[in-house]
């Protein structure tokens, strides 16, 4: 079927060229703009796309009738109204709105849901089973319009980096993803795969990887990642709602841990991202120098000015706790996370609001693998409820997460330099943010993953 509807495109072109000797005509080759299939060669694309709305990521207004011009996978010019180039497909899409690709600053890419019913999966899952389902959740991802995305941990050590590797090889199709490889945390912490029944001498050390305790263990473990190939760091900083036994308003690490971590990393450039729901271990991460603050559930205004003041952001994921309170719930998650999820989500939903309003940074992040990866955008409109504007939490997703994963130049906004990453929709996201749910459009590296 797709073979044939390629050839009735390509004829229909032809007899159209043969019929019409105005300018557009001979200036408009005989190429259609294609969806890449894996294997794909990526930073090839080159097209030309022409937006009926464009949101750019920085400026506070939309841009009308632009035409955004990407070769070999970079964005070349951003134009007004219609520009036709010789050697460029052009993609019409004079009825949508385009917006840069959207950033997921708090995913687990290689985990579901619906593994919170049963954590022992994690040790029964085969290396087969596990790459098979990062793959279809990779994939699920990038067509919901979020082309970067940032891992902040995995159970099972590096399956984020074998994701990551491929798709920049072009082997499989999902966004652009910065790696943590594990969880830094304490034994029995909240990044620790502890499962009620099973011997913690019979879980394999790979489920394990960044378990420490003392800021030299932690220095050593951070080291371990870095050299390993980690884009950024991920520290346990409090106790976790979706953990056996940890209490979310209370420190596991300890300040001098913290910043054992945070030194080694900022030697080697790269960033820390605190998981930190209590007031406290929030203070502690920032003060310790951490980059992002992963949750903030029970910030208070000291912690919120303490951001403010040090440029840390917040990510807070004030979505997932309805998915976790209706669905855990039919799943039968373990009644201590639904629990600690009631105790936890409509305080930091407060909390997103007074932080919003004080000025302190907040980023787009979900806690996607929490809730079914694709659902990635239900977030949006909680945000706006919450106090921002639809522009507020659009930037929050592309200019604002570029800055603080440190891809300013790479991500985040339509203009020249930037990689060709292009969504659309049907809609004016700036009058419902929730059409933000239903992407028509998703370009990669200037190559074609979705189409109206």
């Amino acid at each position: 079927m797709n073979l044939l509807r390629t050839l009735v495109t390509l004829l229909t072109a032809i007899v159209a060229v043969g019929c019409n000797n105005s300018h557009e005509a001979a200036v408009s080759p005989l190429r259609s703009v294609a969806l890449a299939t894996a294997p794909y060669q990526p930073g090839l694309g080159s097209l030309a796309i022409h937006c009926g709305l464009l949101i750019d990521g920085v400026a506070a207004q939309p841009r009308p009738a632009a035409t955004i011009i990407i070769r070999n996978g970079r964005i070349i010019t951003v134009e007004q109204g219609l520009r036709r180039s010789a050697d460029l497909p052009l993609l019409d899409l004079g009825g949508y709105t385009c917006l840069p690709g959207l950033i997921e600053m708090h995913d687990h890419i290689t985990e579901r849901p619906d593994d919170m019913a049963d954590m022992a999966i994690y040790l029964r899952r085969t290396a087969e089973e596990q790459w098979a389902l990062s793959r279809q959740q990779a994939e699920a991802t990038l067509l919901a319009g979020f082309t970067t995305v940032r891992n902040v941990g995995a159970y099972r050590s590096w399956s984020d980096r074998e994701l990551r590797d491929a798709i920049n090889r072009g082997e499989l199709i999902g966004p652009r993803v910065q790696v943590s490889g594990f969880y830094l945390t304490i034994p029995g912490g909240g990044g620790d795969l502890i499962v009620p029944g099973v011997p913690e001498a019979s879980i394999p050390l790979r489920f394990r990887a960044g378990v420490a305790r003392g800021p030299e263990q932690f220095r050593l473990k951070a080291q371990s990642a870095i050299d390993e190939g980690a884009d950024f760091l991920k520290v346990i900083a409090s106790g976790a709602v979706l953990a056996y036994g940890g209490v979310p308003g209370e420190p596991e690490m300890t300040p001098e841990e913290l910043t054992a971590v945070v030194q080694v990393a900022h030697a080697a450039g790269r960033k820390v991202a605190a998981h930190a729901h209590g007031a406290r271990s929030i203070k502690e991460a920032i003060l310790a120098g951490a980059d992002t603050i992963e949750h903030a559930s029970l910030i208070d205004d000291e912690g919120i000015e303490l951001a403010r003041l040090h440029d840390v952001a917040l990510s807070m994921d004030v979505y997932n706790g309805d998915y976790i309170d209706t669905e855990g719930r039919k799943q039968g998650w373990a009644e201590e996370f639904l629990r600690k999820n009631i105790e936890t989500t409509a305080a930091q939903r407060q909390a997103f609001t007074r932080a919003h309003a004080a000025g302190a940074p907040i980023v787009y992040g979900t806690d996607a693998g929490v809730y079914p990866h694709g659902f990635n955008a239900r977030q949006f409109p909680i945000m706006v409820e919450r106090g921002m504007t639809p522009m507020e939490a659009i930037q929050a997703a592309t200019s604002v997460a570029a800055r603080f994963m440190g891809w300013t130049d790479r991500v985040g906004q339509v203009a020249p330099g930037r990689f060709g990453d292009v969504i659309a929709v049907k809609c004016d996201p700036l009058a419902d943010i929730g059409c933000l749910q239903d992407v028509a459009v998703v370009i990669k590296d200037g190559l074609a993953f979705k189409l109206p």
